[in-house]
């Protein structure tokens, strides 16, 4: 500890004041601030100068001030990408240089930094592209309690202050300073979902050279001085390095779990987890090395909540497994139906009071986590829910509950006319006998037999197609139909 404070605090060197007076192509900021956050190629998109007009800017949307009208603070974090550091210092600049002062948590997970952000009721930046390859990176803001920045609460703002001129600033500057953020967060989680208790367990753990391979050591292991859990951990990748030397951060693709899954039959573990680079999703292996549906591990933190606290409502997006909302309704609780999206999922749990969230990509959100995501949470609860099991229960056991369909996983479509195209899907089938169809998020179509969706990509000239059915034929044949429509020429 090098002070007083909720975190362990080290002072640092501000960063240096650079010029500003840069102006940025309307296109280049196209291909950068996304929906939910700000990406892109380093240093062709994505340099210094960007992440420091920025800074200048999110202070000035947010307004970021102290409650007594001072200067304020904000909580920056990175991931392990090389390009972290200058990034990080220009935007710290931009943030300094508008008299607001900034909190650096260093290298860092998502959900650490969202940590922070509610633990200190601070606004919060995060620098990483998450699963996208090494030559990206991006930011992720937040508001107080981790509440999210996307294109419709500040995004779209912060990139048309970028483009104009900034309000005079006269005033002195921020000061930057270093706090530790590691140990707290770890003992948050710890409270969250207790697994003191639960029988021993030996589990494989891929961070892909990610941010897990520094939080999970500090959770589940002792590296931050907690006391040891009955978790026998198998580190695969564990190496904090933005190169990604033996496969991408993104376990959503197959391919990037096969390791995992041969290191778990291998040893006979009784589970795999792999995260993605900023550790905010989680994807779980079962015991036979077979990937575990992002659904029905909702399905399965949706049960034990709605336990905890009965009648809850819950969340889900809409390509997740009709499993969820079934579960969540036998479970006694009330499903609602969400877009995809973590500002879409954050929002609405804040207007429903929902206590739990999952998508089908493998975020989860959790009400006692200031409604933001985790990966390592939701790994937590599948832990805690094997580890209350006899010896003999398996994970593939625990979860055939929840294993009720058969999904066809996100495949995308390269289409120039998007409207066109959703317009002939919806005529094909909106003649059909008992079908419904709805435009929550994209195109929605729930058959007899089944159901697809159909969503446009923000970015690309995509659709992405998700179809279930209640076994492998019918969904074949539901997917072969609709690829058949989106792809003909």
């Amino acid at each position: 500890m090098c002070g007083a404070g909720i975190f362990a605090r080290c002072p640092v060197r501000t960063a240096d004041s650079v010029a500003a007076g840069h102006t940025f192509d309307a296109a280049l900021l196209d291909s950068v601030i996304k929906a939910y956050d700000i990406r892109g190629i380093v240093p062709e998109q994505f340099n210094g100068d960007l992440a420091r007009a920025i800074g200048s800017a999110y202070v000035e949307v947010l307004q970021i001030r102290a409650s007594d009208g001072g200067p304020g603070a904000c909580v920056v974090g990175q991931d392990m990408r090389e390009s972290g550091g200058e990034l990080v210092r220009a935007f710290c600049d931009g943030v300094t240089s508008r008299g607001v002062d900034v909190i650096t948590l260093g290298q860092t997970s998502t959900d650490e930094l969202y940590f922070a952000s509610g633990a200190r009721q601070l606004p919060g930046a995060m620098f990483t592209a998450s699963h996208n390859p090494a030559a990206y990176n991006g930011i992720k803001l937040c508001r107080a309690e981790a509440a999210p920045v996307g294109t419709e609460t500040g995004l779209a703002q912060i990139r048309a202050l970028i483009e104009s001129d900034l309000p005079p600033y006269d005033g002195p500057r921020g000061t930057v300073r270093h706090e530790d953020a590691l140990p707290d967060y770890a003992r948050f989680l710890r409270d969250l979902v207790p697994l003191e208790g639960i029988r021993p367990l030996r589990v494989v753990v891929d961070a892909g050279n990610g941010m897990a391979g520094l939080t999970v050591p500090a959770v589940l292991g002792t590296a931050a001085g907690l006391p040891a859990l009955p978790l026998s951990l198998q580190e695969m990748y564990f190496e904090l390095d933005g190169s990604f030397p033996h496969h991408e951060a993104n376990p959503i693709d197959p391919e990037n779990l096969r390791d995992l899954q041969a290191a778990v039959i291998e040893t006979g573990a009784d589970l795999g987890l792999a995260f993605d680079g900023d550790a905010d999703r989680c994807f779980v292996v079962d015991e036979r090395g077979e990937p575990v549906s992002p659904s029905v591990i909702t399905a399965l933190i949706a049960a034990r909540e709605l336990a905890r606290v009965p009648g809850s409502t819950i969340l889900h997006n809409l390509i997740c497994s009709r499993v969820v909302p079934e579960v969540i309704g036998e479970s006694g609780g009330r499903a609602v139906r969400t877009r995809v999206g973590h500002s879409y999922i954050k929002a609405e749990m804040a207007r429903t009071g929902a206590i739990f969230g999952g998508e089908h990509s493998g975020h989860f959100y959790f009400a006692d986590f200031w409604r933001a995501d985790s990966g390592l949470l939701a790994a937590m609860h599948v832990l805690a829910a094997l580890g209350g099991t006899s010896a003999e229960t398996r994970l593939s056991e625990l979860l055939a509950p929840y294993d009720r369909y058969v999904a066809s996983g996100e495949i995308n479509s390269v289409v120039q006319d998007v409207p066109s195209v959703l317009a002939l899907v919806r005529a094909t089938y909106a003649d059909e006998d008992g079908v419904a169809i709805d435009d929550l998020d994209g195109l929605t179509v729930s058959l007899p037999r089944g159901w697809f969706n159909l969503r446009p990509s923000n970015t690309e000239p995509l659709l992405r197609l998700n179809a279930e059915a209640s076994d492998a034929a019918t969904m074949t044949a539901i997917r072969d139909e609709v690829l058949g429509l989106v792809r003909q020429t």
